[in-house]
């Protein structure tokens, strides 16, 4: 039996039901898998995940452990644990979980350098802490590992920032750039989880309200088309000219954040990048405003500049809701900055995970393939892994599309015209 922290080991057969269910409707990680069961292309490779732990990622790491390889997990984000998802990855399928549904940041740090202390080949990671953790640990380790994932726009600022620096010893593929990754995760997984989670938090009526997204990359591209679906008048932020212009000629109002700040009654942040939402925009806002994060980690809203503007103090008016008292107006922040989509809804739908693992688990094998020969740095998923995922999902759907003819293929790769 692997080693594991987990919360309940009788939630095992609960959590089986659970990523039976997502497997379901994941049928390209489910073909990927099958050939890994087959050809077992990652014999004895450690792999350590630190992502999200829910029954998408478990049919992840099944893929991985039918390739052959160890598998080890912890949690990127406590909130998204699913206890009885770590239950049964520990019970049915053999990988090493250490995770538990609202663990402390004490914890969390302690399953985190457990992985680190494994000494994994492949690090998967949604943020870069477990990458990060390794290049800080024993020296060499980072040397060792044949290459990481990077699934966030958030990691992959930081891990860039590395090696700029000259402090990442290790190649590093980012999965969260890839375009097939992009189009289904970031815009149709986030946009559509990101609006569930809000209501199921707060239980608001969208329609009629202005609905703020702070950020306009794929990300928010999604949550701005699925707010304005719901019927809410929506403003988009932006610091990038190229992306505000593209906002703006999709029909949306542009407007810096503290003239937002002003009108909004929902507001998203979704940018990659801290303190978005700060003291002045909060002193702006309405009576009642809602504050949500859809980005990475709980720093794009700034919590202690929204506690010290607490002169009524702060209480939690629903389970996911805590409502700040600023004398003359209340604030509701949702799940405590933390990702939304994530902490108070399950996450994408598992058909959209679907694409995204599918391409994880190819570049876990290629990165295998060509161990010893990706050199250092941050590179792009390969263009084959990304058609090759395209042409499975669909497949799945049932789509066919067409193929160019020889005639057509020497015309594109010829200069003369005619």
């Amino acid at each position: 039996m692997p080693s594991s922290s987990i919360a309940d080991p009788r939630l095992a057969r609960a959590g089986r039901d659970r990523i039976e269910w997502a497997d379901a409707q994941m049928p390209v990680l489910r073909s990927i898998r099958d050939r890994f069961e087959s050809e077992k292309p990652m014999t004895g490779v450690g792999i350590a995940a630190c992502l999200h732990v829910t029954a998408e990622t478990a049919n992840l790491l099944r893929a991985l452990a039918a390739a052959g390889a160890r598998v080890a997990l912890c949690a990127a984000n406590p909130l998204s644990t699913q206890d009885d998802v770590a239950a049964s990855l520990r019970a049915h399928y053999g990988v090493e979980v250490r995770a538990a549904h609202g663990e402390s940041a004490v914890t969390a740090a302690e399953h985190l350098a457990a992985l680190v202390a494994s000494e994994p080949q492949i690090t998967l990671d949604d943020g870069a802490d477990l990458v990060g953790a390794v290049h800080d640990g024993a020296a060499g380790a980072a040397e060792k590992l044949l290459g990481a994932l990077e699934e966030t726009t958030t990691g992959l600022l930081r891990l860039r920032a590395m090696h700029a620096s000259g402090r990442l010893r290790c190649p590093v593929v980012a999965v969260n750039e890839a375009q097939a990754e992009r189009i289904f995760s970031d815009r149709y997984g986030t946009g559509q989880s990101t609006l569930d989670g809000i209501l199921r938090a707060a239980n608001v009526l969208l329609a009629g309200q202005t609905f703020v997204v702070l950020g306009y990359g794929w990300t928010g591209q999604g949550i701005a088309l699925r707010a304005r679906g719901a019927g809410a008048s929506v403003i988009v932020c932006e610091v990038d000219p190229l992306r505000a212009l593209e906002a703006r000629m999709e029909g949306f109002e542009v407007m810096p954040a503290l003239k937002a700040a002003e009108r909004g009654d929902v507001f998203v942040t979704v940018s990659g990048n801290r303190d978005v939402l700060r003291g002045e925009h909060f002193r702006r806002m309405k009576d009642g405003a809602v504050l949500a994060n859809a980005g990475h980690f709980d720093v794009e809203i700034n919590l202690s500049e929204l506690a010290a503007l607490a002169v009524g103090g702060s209480r939690a008016v629903r389970p996911l809701v805590e409502q700040f008292d600023l004398g003359d107006r209340r604030l509701n922040l949702l799940t405590q900055g933390r990702v939304v989509n994530l902490a108070a809804a399950e996450g994408h739908p598992a058909a959209v995970m679907d694409v995204s693992f599918a391409i994880q688990a190819l570049t876990c094998e290629h990165v295998v393939a060509h161990a010893g020969t990706l050199p250092r740095g941050v590179h792009s998923v390969p263009d084959d892994i990304n058609r090759a995922t395209a042409m499975l999902k669909l497949a799945a759907l049932g789509v066919e599309i067409d193929e160019l003819s020889e005639a057509q293929k020497r015309y594109q790769r010829g200069w003369a015209p005619g």
